[in-house]
């Protein structure tokens, strides 16, 4: 079996592309994958890859600004040339744009995994694993699973299998990268801690200041050199850093390529980073990982993809704070994570005591771990493991695992998670009115099946509208409204798709009300 996998995303969701990848060649496929150009250097991190394709995007719109036939005949050619290279017989597409369901649809495959088009120019989901990862991505913050067991759900893969184990750098990388750091320390040392100053956006930023002070007493204490690490974007906080300091340390921001990166990630004894690519490529290199996680970032959806990283976020109710908030506090969260709190556990794990259990430290602290289905989960280790946000992603992890497995909906012998009352409070009243209208709902699709009169119709459409606004009215159900969005419509032909569907959403709405309910 030929099997295109295609990923139009940034550096760091391409390499938590990996375990995808590893399933399908486990089950002994050919493996294509098709990125942006951009980032096709970054496809030679990646381990069992048969045969990469890039998009050229950058030369397709400058084609646009020419002739927009010359660019269309190019970007036809373009998919001629995969598909004669390839002849994919599977394409598993991972990325919910139009451009990427167009490529897929055009591939003309036996079979299209994750997002598709159907021949009216609608957008199909092969399973509502595909459609939640959608819902995940528009509403940030909104669901219990990582990004890597999305990914794994979306590509019909099951939750374990298909390791996260990226490929070895070059021996001739790797010794570049020891020349370099070794011309600018010019010092003994015991290792090397690397520190990943940039993020995707300056709010996500931890203080450049604030990892020299990190730095500092690291060098001092454990005799790790500091090793500074980024893109040429990010210049300016390695300068920032070097303003901060006296103890030695070496800068390869913007001075490496992917590979080189690579190179220099899988030398370091442990790495310090905001919420990165580099920060997956240590994962997928098997090297020891302290995120720090600020502003919108949070380690339940983006964190480490390795059992026993840790994680950091600050310990305040705003965070995470949502991609429109402007923060009328000064990104205060980049002083709540502090310096002292961030040695509190480095200094345990490196002194060999592993991530200490601490609490009144100002920050919320997760280590990964894998749970009973095979999914990466974190686990508190400052007394956070019964707050708000963790006991609401408990309830979310049992009912959707079960719900976008079409399995039966229910708590089983699991104890009902302990869910703080204002939140009970807060989602009762959208829950009742939901379970009202599904069984509304439920009942006009069965008279408008015997009767088809417009009156009812009429009716029928306007419970539906009701139904995903009461959905979207509450921030906790997002996903739960994309998905009522998209998946009811899909392939309804007939009532009988939306009449199984609004059953199905029925029983999930009476599953987390009786959790929510006064007396759980």
């Amino acid at each position: 079996m030929r099997t295109l996998v295609i990923n139009l995303t940034r550096f760091g969701d391409l390499l938590q592309t990996q375990p995808v990848l590893a399933g399908f060649k486990e089950a002994g496929h050919t493996t294509g994958l098709l990125c942006l150009q951009n980032f096709r250097q970054a496809t030679g991190l990646l381990r069992h890859v048969d045969a990469v394709y890039d998009i050229p995007g950058a030369s397709l719109l400058a084609a646009l600004d020419q002739s927009w036939p010359r660019a269309l005949g190019g970007c036809l050619a373009w998919m001629d040339a995969v598909r004669r290279d390839f002849a994919p017989q599977r394409v598993v597409n991972l990325t919910p744009s139009l451009p990427s369901r167009l490529i897929a649809r055009s591939m003309n495959a036996e079979a299209i995994m994750g997002f598709g088009l159907d021949e009216l120019g609608f957008g199909t989901y092969s399973t509502p694993w595909a459609a939640f990862l959608e819902g995940s991505a528009l509403h940030r913050g909104s669901s219990p699973f990582n990004v890597v067991d999305l990914f794994r759900r979306a590509a019909h893969l099951g939750s374990a299998g298909g390791s996260f184990e990226l490929a070895s750098p070059a021996d001739a990388d790797a010794a570049h990268v020891a020349g370099m750091i070794a011309a600018q320390a010019g010092v003994e040392h015991a290792g090397l801690l690397g520190l990943q100053l940039g993020a995707s956006a300056p709010k996500r930023q931890w203080p450049s200041a604030s990892f020299a002070e990190v730095a500092s007493a690291v060098w001092r204490e454990h005799r790790l050199l500091p090793v500074l690490l980024g893109s040429k974007d990010d210049r300016h906080l390695a300068e920032a850093f070097a303003a901060a300091t006296d103890v030695p340390h070496a800068s390869l921001v913007g001075e490496t390529s992917l590979p080189q990166l690579a190179a220099a990630v899988s030398g370091l004894r442990l790495l310090l980073s905001n919420d990165t690519g580099t920060l997956h490529l240590a994962a997928g290199l098997g090297v020891p990982v302290l995120g720090l996680f600020l502003s919108t970032a949070q380690p339940f959806d983006t964190g480490p993809y390795r059992p026993g990283s840790c994680s950091l976020e600050p310990d305040m109710a705003c965070h995470p704070c949502s991609f429109s908030h402007e923060c009328a506090e000064s990104w205060a969260c980049h002083g709540s994570v502090t310096p002292g709190a961030v040695l509190h556990f480095l200094g345990r794990y490196l002194g060999g005591g592993g991530w200490p259990e601490a609490r009144g430290l100002g920050v919320r602290a997760w280590e990964t771990v894998v749970d009973e289905h095979g999914y990466l989960d974190l686990r508190s280790l400052t007394g956070h493991g019964d707050g708000e946000r963790a006991a609401w992603n408990r309830v979310q992890r049992t009912f959707w695992r079960q719900f976008l497995d079409a399995a039966p909906v229910e708590l089983g012998s699991e104890e009902a998670p302990h869910l703080p009352e204002s939140l009970k409070a807060s989602l009762r009243p959208a829950l009742d009115q939901a379970g009202g209208l599904l069984a509304v709902l439920i009942q006009q699709a069965r008279v408008l099946g015997a009767v088809p009169r417009p009156a009812m119709r009429t009716k029928f459409m306007a419970t539906w509208q009701r139904l995903e606004t009461v959905f979207s009215s509450h921030p906790l159900l997002l996903p739960l409204s994309h998905l009522w969005l998209r998946l009811s419509q899909e392939g309804a032909t007939g009532l009988d798709h939306i009449q199984d569907f609004a059953a199905r959403t029925a029983s999930l709405v009476a599953a987390l009300s009786a959790v929510v309910s006064p007396r759980s």
